[in-house]
Order: structure tokens, then sequence, then C-alpha cells
């Protein structure tokens, strides 16, 4: 076999992996959002993805493994999203660190609200045995960057922190979608003002 030809056999072999790790992503989703991680099962994966139990195994290394690409997948498009809200209030000018962590807080909930059915499964509490500890562990992590805004200002850090991952859980567990948008956005207003009371 030439070379080339090898190439565009790796090429689609490579392309239908990844299009069926995709679809049991996918399938994972839908499946835990309506039955919940502990009442799902690997076979209601595969049949909505239409892929074989084998397939599922060669990519994840089982149920729990997708809950949490899952969710790893989501902070990575939750910090690309904060991120970018960051710069643009830098590009815009925008020198003091409160309105900096606001626009992030803002494009963070909006991610929230965005795929709120995902998000909202991250925070019910029907998850793999030890997901607690990497929800905490993440909690530490965004303090931490955080704290980079603020310089020796340790306590407010806690607090702004604190005070948004509470929003983060009542938006995205809210009934009411325009409901949890008001709320966001009263929150992030009197989170605002914290600096200057």
């Amino acid at each position: 076999m030439s070379g080339d030809t090898e190439r565009q056999v790796m090429m689609r072999t490579s392309e239908r992996g990844a299009a069926t790790r995709g679809a049991l992503l996918n399938a994972a989703k839908e499946t835990f959002i309506t039955s919940g991680f502990a009442e799902a099962g690997v076979t209601d994966v595969v049949a909505k993805a239409g892929a074989s139990v084998g397939s599922l195994y060669h990519h994840f290394s089982g149920k729990a493994d997708l809950y949490l690409t899952l969710f790893e997948e989501f902070q990575k498009r939750q910090t690309q999203r904060t991120r970018q809200a960051v710069q643009e209030a830098r590009a815009a000018g925008e020198t003091d660190p409160m309105p900096q962590f606001l626009a992030a807080a803002r494009a963070y909930l909006e991610g929230c609200l965005a795929e709120r059915d995902l998000a909202a499964l991250f925070l019910r509490g029907d998850a793999p045995p030890g997901f607690e500890v990497i929800m905490r562990d993440r909690l530490r992590q965004w303090a931490r960057r955080t704290a980079a805004l603020f310089e020796h200002e340790d306590a407010l850090v806690v607090v702004v922190t604190g005070a948004l991952a509470a929003v983060v859980q009542e938006v995205t567990l809210s009934d009411d979608p325009e409901q949890a948008r008001r709320m966001a956005e009263d929150a992030l207003r009197i989170i605002g003002d914290i600096r200057h009371s």
C-alpha cells in the first residue's frame, strides 16, 4: 500500500473514531439529562448513539468517564467564554479588576443558561462517586484565577467567588429561564457593589 493510501485510510479511520466518540458523548448527555446518571445504563447510551458497547469501551472507561468528559468539555467551553469576556473588557480599556471579573461572571452565567440542561446535570448531585471533590477543586482553581485579578484583596476574592457560586447554582437550577436571567443581572450588580460598600 502506498504512503498516500495508508494516510487516507488512517484519516478515514480517525474521522470515524471521532464521529463515534462524539455520538457517544451526545447520547450520554441526552441519557444523563433525561434519566440521571445513576439510572442511565451503558446500553442506553450505545443504543442512542447507534454504537456498540465495545466502541464505548474503546473511547471511554465506562459511564463515569462519559460523565466526567462531558463535564471537562463543558468547563473548557466556560473557560473559553470567560477568558474571551475578560480579553474584550481589557481591549475596551477596562483596567479595574471588578468590571473584568463581572464580565467573566456574566459570560459564565450566559454559558450556564445556554447549556442549561447540561449545567444543571452537574449541580444536581446525581454524579459518579468522587465528583464533589472535582467540583470543590474546580472552585478552588477558579478562586485562584480570580485572585490574580484582585491583588492583595483575599477576603474580597472569597466573597465574590462564593457569591457567584451560589448565583450559578440558583440561576442554573431555576425553573424559569427569564427569571434566572434577571436574577443573574441583579446578583452581578450587587456583587459589583460589594467592593464599594
